[in-house]
Order: C-alpha cells, then sequence, then structure tokens
C-alpha cells in the first residue's frame, strides 16, 4: 500500500479484514476577535463518516492534554495504547483521513512513523473527496476489536525545543517554517510573538494542496522544494500540525532525515529567550 491513497483504491479495499480506517478531524472555530480555537471532531464523525471508519481524537487520546501544548505528544506506550484501542496492531494497514487540509491525518500519520509503524497512508482528498463522488457514510461510533501495537520508537523524527535552538547555527540542518508567508513573515500573528523562528526558510503546506485539497502531483512538488535530500530537515509551524504535512510530503519525495518539531511557535514564541525574525 502506497503512503498515499485515492477514494477508489479505499473503496475496493473498505472490507478488507486487516485494513483499519480512521477519522482524524479536528474542527478550528473562528472566534470575533479573529482568533480561533480547536474542538474535537468527535461530534461531525459521528454524525457521517466513511463506513467502517473509527475515531482518532486528537484533542483528546491522541495527546498528552496534561500539558500545556494543545497537541503535545503523548508517550509512545499511551500512544500505541490508544491505537491498539482503535483496532491498530502491528499487522494491520491503516488509511487516515480528515475533513479538512488532510494536516490533521498527517499528524496522526508521522506519530505512527514514529513509534515505528509502516503501514499507513493518507486518503487523498479528505472526507470531501469521498463524499463529493456520492459514496456512503455512515453516522454513529464504529468500534473494533483491540489490537496490540509495539512500539519501535524512532526518536529523532520529533524533535525539541533545544535541537531548534542548536539548528539555528547548524548549516547541516534546515528549519522549515510551514505557516503561510503572511505569519512567516510576521504581518499577521496567530501566537505570542510575531514571525519566525530565526534561521527558518519558508515552505508553506498548505501550498502543496491543489484547489479541491488533493496533493499536487509529486514533480511539481519536488520542483518547489529544491532542497538537499540528504540534509536533515526540521519542519515546524504553531502546533506541529501543518509542519506533518510538510514532513510527510518529504519523506514521500526520499528526505531521508525529516523531524517534526511538535511544539512548534506555541512553546517557541512564549519564551523571549527563543530568537525569532520577520521579514524586512
Amino acid at each position: 500500500m502506497d503512503s498515499l491513497v485515492n477514494t477508489a483504491w479505499l473503496a475496493d479495499h473498505l472490507d478488507d479484514p486487516d485494513l483499519v480506517v480512521l477519522d482524524c478531524s479536528v474542527v478550528t472555530v473562528m472566534e470575533e476577535d479573529g482568533g480561533f480555537h480547536n474542538e474535537s471532531g468527535r461530534e461531525q464523525y459521528e454524525q457521517g463518516h466513511i463506513p467502517g471508519a473509527g475515531f482518532a481524537d486528537l484533542k483528546g487520546e491522541l495527546s498528552d492534554t496534561g500539558s500545556t501544548i494543545e497537541f503535545a505528544v503523548p508517550t509512545p506506550e499511551s500512544f500505541c495504547e490508544s491505537m491498539s484501542r482503535l483496532g491498530v496492531g502491528d499487522d494491520s494497514r491503516v488509511v487516515l483521513y480528515d475533513s479538512s487540509l488532510s494536516a490533521w491525518a498527517a499528524r496522526v500519520w508521522w506519530m505512527l512513523r514514529w513509534i515505528g509503524f509502516d503501514r499507513a497512508a493518507i486518503l487523498d482528498g479528505g472526507l470531501s473527496a469521498w463524499t463529493g463522488e456520492g459514496r456512503p457514510v455512515t453516522s454513529g461510533l464504529v468500534t473494533r476489536n483491540p489490537a496490540q501495537l509495539t512500539p519501535a520508537i524512532r526518536p529523532g523524527l520529533i524533535a525539541n525545543r533545544d535541537e531548534v535552538m542548536a539548528a539555528i547555527t547548524d548549516d547541516g540542518v534546515v528549519l522549515v517554517d510551514t505557516l503561510p508567508a503572511a505569519y512567516y513573515c510576521g504581518e499577521e500573528v496567530m501566537y505570542a510573538r510575531p514571525g519566525h523562528i530565526t534561521g527558518a526558510i519558508n515552505l508553506s503546506g498548505t501550498d502543496y494542496l491543489d484547489d479541491s485539497g488533493h496533493y499536487k502531483p509529486a514533480g511539481e512538488i519536488d520542483g518547489m522544494l529544491d532542497l538537499d535530500r540528504n540534509r536533515r530537515v526540521i519542519t515546524y509551524c504553531g502546533g506541529g500540525i501543518l509542519a506533518s504535512l510538510n514532513a510527510f510530503v518529504m519523506t514521500r519525495l526520499g528526505y531521508r532525515d525529516v523531524s517534526v518539531y511538535t511544539a512548534s511557535l506555541q512553546e517557541w514564541a512564549s519564551d523571549p529567550a527563543n530568537p525569532m525574525s520577520v521579514c524586512s
């Protein structure tokens, strides 16, 4: 199974006994003052989802909810236990989707890769592609028998604040800000301070999707990146979500050493000791 599958593939394999389909949706709610907050997509999922799909709750059991960082990565053991309860085992194949831009699905894909699981794919175009083709949806909550998912951690896939700080002066590492250019440059602000981590380049994750939410052809995306595949890359955004989409894309294109700074600007921008820059 490729790491990116289309709706036709999923429809053909939906009843495969080893296939686990998971809706990873999170709902972003815009506020009157221009801010926003994120809510679990569980209610939306229960109203309509791909038949047989379970719900992977990034606002709940798939995050460390005791952390001050939204979407903080849980322990590997906790993550594996949660995925096991969703029916994901060592021999499963997993297809992930969401109702937005695939970034939520990409975050779960990246965490599965982090714990050593490589049999996961993202549904190209997500739920909107599925429903847009008139394919069936069902309501309610789907549960599966628990499975056994064994962690084999790849610690290098998730970066922390200290590694990012060291990367600023390390020519062997590329820091990639994956937010839209207006946020990178500091023209718009979502977090405690405007701008980007000093030394980072800007490769917005949304640029890799077309107007329908499908991934652009690999050759087109490859031309947009133009980076040395052998250098270490650390992606970040606000909370490590869009950064996971970039990491997914780069991994598919053969970049060998990609990491996600999952705490991202939520953590970085809140500490004045962490250097940030704006575009001149």
